[in-house]
């Protein structure tokens, strides 16, 4: 019986720090923790746009990806002509999807700030744009911040269990249990 009761207690005591909960109703009247952010991955790009047409290039490892819509409906470009000049670079970047084009790069860019002029002609349309492919900054992957009191919690948690497992084993070896 002694057992039993020693077991309920570390069930009721590990239990609503498991949770994470607390004895309050909920409300806390002191400043409360910044939510966690999550951080999500961003490849360089760069964005431009005119009267006819908008844009935006990623750079995704050794291909720059262009994706061309007209400004006034967001429709896809397709089958348009987009020449690609500037950080080294000067070509043609082929259609891969109706509005996405890419091009080959022969290396990857230095970090820096490269000034790129994008000419697109699609039909009796054509138009001169002008971006800035910011590659200073490293990539970011998925991540997520985690709040220090929920490890606390756990790790107090952990702690309580084998606290409690730990009395029931000595309490059966004082009784002769095993």
């Amino acid at each position: 019986m002694m057992q039993a009761r020693a077991l309920f207690l570390a069930a009721a005591i590990a239990v609503p720090a498991w949770a994470g909960g607390d004895a309050s109703d909920g409300h806390t009247h002191a400043g409360s923790a910044p939510a966690p952010v999550p951080v999500t991955a961003s490849a360089p790009r760069a964005v431009a746009a005119t009267e006819d047409f908008e844009l935006v290039a990623i750079l995704e490892g050794k291909h720059l990806v262009v994706y061309v819509d007209r400004f006034a409906s967001n429709e896809p470009v397709a089958k348009a002509k987009v020449e690609i000049e500037g950080a080294g670079l000067k070509g043609l970047a082929g259609e891969a999807a109706p509005g996405t084009y890419v091009m080959d790069l022969a290396s990857t860019l230095p970090p820096a700030k490269h000034a790129l002029t994008i000419s697109i002609e699609a039909g009796d349309t054509a138009d001169l744009l002008s971006a800035t492919l910011d590659t200073s900054q490293p990539v970011v992957t998925d991540a997520v911040a985690h709040d220090w009191r929920r490890r606390a919690t756990w790790i107090v948690a952990a702690l309580l269990l084998l606290a409690a497992g730990a009395l029931l084993v000595i309490r059966r070896r004082k009784a002769g249990g095993f």
